[in-house]
């Protein structure tokens, strides 16, 4: 059993880190604290080959792997946090599951410009009364000739104020037999992007609203019955999630690193004192933890999709490994990683936030037990 990468791996590592390093390491505080999305690095990754990295060749992606994806993703990210969200956008969320699903017709349309960094694609999943429990949503798609008309709402969804198309959840009619999904294009009669709100991270996302939207049924990508296929792609953007919160980790760990090694209090630097070597060391055995179970996971996918078991422990584990070393990385620093001054502090915002996107921790928490167990455990009240 090797847990080193293979060569093909690492040296694709390298490379990508080397080009990080030398066009995304400059400016990366600017890009962290801007506003808008950065279509200007969008477009030099896409340029790279970064976007679409395991996608098939045929659909314009690159014919790589989802290891080759994540490794990318973690190599952006530990030279510029922010660009790292790119990558995402290209590889793991939304798109992934379109890339999946979608007609040829569908992906001719809308493809190009998406990995070409030009336009984004947004997820409409979660509800006002529909968050962990995505099954009980309610926007509905009724058929009327060959159209859809949709009704309802949708929250907290990723980029939705930059992005022109979206990935709408939808009930087509009664249980989880009858979730599906289409797809809307903004500006489309009847869908209205609300006006933005801020998260803690710095990032703004805008509720959806639909009244009376019609979109033609060339617009559809998954009918009744589609939630479990659904499912199984939001599986792979777990691990985009899981791989840029662990690389935050990492980089706020180098950053409290470097600083324990010049920082001098008492006349000696920070790094003689045991209490923070103590720090280091349990902030780097969990991060090398979560790495082993995030490569876990990419490798199960390599020949199609990695389990839910696995991305769920990917998920988790990166998940409070990166946070964690992020927070005690600020604390090491003291008023300078409290500063935004340094991206350290961008580091504990971002990663504190994706303990609650893309399922909490605590859904993670049941997932991983029901694969303990071998049967689902339902968090409904019991009928009476």
């Amino acid at each position: 059993m090797n847990f080193e990468l293979s060569e093909e791996h690492q040296a694709f590592a390298d490379s990508v880190a080397r080009f990080a390093q030398d066009k995304l390491a400059p400016g990366a505080l600017e890009r962290a604290h801007a506003k808008h999305y950065p279509w200007e690095t969008a477009q030099l990754l896409a340029e790279q080959g970064l976007l679409g990295i395991a996608f098939p060749e045929e659909d314009g992606g690159q014919g790589g792997t989802l290891m080759h994806a994540v490794l990318a993703i973690q190599q952006i990210a530990l030279a510029c946090p922010k660009s790292a969200d790119i990558v995402q956008a290209g590889n793991f969320g939304p798109i992934r599951t379109f890339v999946e699903y979608a007609t040829p017709e569908q992906k001719q349309r809308f493809l190009p410009d998406l990995l070409a960094g030009k336009k984004l694609i947004s997820l409409g999943m979660s509800e006002p009364d529909a968050g962990s429990a995505a099954t009980e949503l309610k926007t509905s798609a009724v058929e009327d000739g060959d159209s859809y008309v949709i009704n309802g709402s949708k929250v907290f969804s990723t980029h939705s104020p930059e992005a022109e198309l979206f990935l709408i959840y939808v009930r087509f009619g009664p249980g989880v037999g009858g979730i599906g999904s289409v797809l809307v294009e903004k500006g489309t009669p009847g869908f209205v992007v609300g006006t933005p709100s801020n998260f803690m991270n710095g990032e703004q996302w805008s509720q959806l609203y639909f009244e009376d939207c019609r979109i033609p049924k060339a617009n559809l990508l998954l009918g009744p019955g589609g939630f479990k296929k659904q499912i199984s792609g939001f599986n792979v953007e777990r691990l985009g999630n899981s791989a840029r919160a662990l690389a935050l980790g990492r980089y706020a760990f180098n950053q409290a690193r470097e600083h324990a090694l010049i920082r001098k209090q008492f006349g000696r630097e920070l790094c003689e004192f045991q209490g923070l070597q103590w720090k280091f060391a349990e902030m780097w055995m969990k991060l090398e933890q979560a790495q082993l179970l995030l490569y876990k996971a990419a490798l199960e996918g390599e020949h199609g999709l990695p389990s839910a078991q696995s991305t769920a422990m990917a998920k988790l584990a990166c998940n409070l490994a990166g946070w964690e070393a992020s927070n005690e990385a600020m604390q090491v620093m003291g008023g300078m990683g409290f500063s935004q001054e340094a991206l350290v502090e961008y580091c504990v915002r971002r990663t504190r936030g994706w303990m609650i996107a893309g399922g909490s921790i605590e859904m993670l928490k049941n997932r991983i037990a029901e694969g303990v167990f071998g049967r689902t455990f339902s968090q409904r009240p019991a009928k009476a």
